[in-house]
């Protein structure tokens, strides 16, 4: 069974390398491609590090809001379980991977490496190319409610961006209707499956008496042993072959 995990981060600000810090991760965990109910999701106290005035106009989150949020080295564990060896879908990876190695490397713990990731960004610039390959255009290509998106935020976009993923291997939503109880979270929305189609009267078949005769007499050359015997002997018949 295949697992992935959608993954996206809200920071301080926009540069590692200057001290800027991760604030917010969220996770949610694939199976197959389909979302499951396995999410991980942490505010975080950016220590000596002030979020900027610019970032917080994107994403809302202020000093005040993380005062109580434990430090990255207290979350750290329980992040690196979750993901563990999965593949980790991320749009605009590089930003993403930059601030988590750089945590990372603070507690002296192993890098993420870019190979087991997949970029969404380049996925979609791809596929579409010189189009707009932000995740709100994403949403509005692929008929995807990202209506309550005003602010970023780590977990909400990693609902939306599951969606978008399977939109960009071309699956479409089958698979995102797939869940507990006929329902399944798609953004902050739920999507209703749909009860499979019945048909009211069975098809008319195609084969005649003689078509089957043929068939059950050219097995009978086959042998005793043939596989098809076993399952070509018609109901309160003798087999093929002659025998009971």
């Amino acid at each position: 069974m295949l697992r992935e995990i959608v993954l996206d981060t809200e920071t301080t600000g926009l540069d590692h390398r200057k001290g800027d810090r991760i604030i917010e991760i969220g996770c949610i965990e694939l199976l197959n491609r389909i979302p499951t109910n396995n999410t991980f999701h942490q505010y975080i106290h950016p220590e000596d590090r002030d979020v900027h005035p610019d970032a917080q106009a994107v994403h809302g989150i202020s000093m005040d809001m993380l005062r109580d949020k434990p430090k990255f080295n207290q979350i750290a564990p329980d992040f690196i379980k979750f993901i563990g060896d999965s593949p980790l879908v991320i749009h605009n990876a590089a930003f993403d991977i930059g601030f988590l190695n750089a945590e990372l490397q603070r507690l002296r713990q192993p890098a993420i490496a870019m190979d087991r990731v997949v970029d969404t960004l380049a996925l979609a610039r791809r596929k579409h190319p010189g189009a707009a390959a932000s995740l709100d255009a994403l949403c509005k290509r692929y008929f995807i409610d990202n209506t309550k998106r005003t602010l970023h935020g780590a977990l909400l976009d990693s609902w939306l961006l599951a969606e978008v993923y399977v939109e960009l291997l071309g699956e479409r939503q089958a698979t995102l209707g797939l869940a507990q109880n006929g329902t399944q979270r798609r953004g902050d929305a739920t999507a209703v499956s749909a009860a499979p189609l019945i048909r009211q009267r069975p098809l008319t078949p195609r084969l005649t008496d003689a078509d089957i005769a043929a068939h059950l007499a050219f097995v009978a050359t086959l042998g005793p042993e043939a596989l098809w015997i076993k399952f070509e002997r018609p109901s309160g018949s003798e087999s093929a072959s002659g025998q009971a």
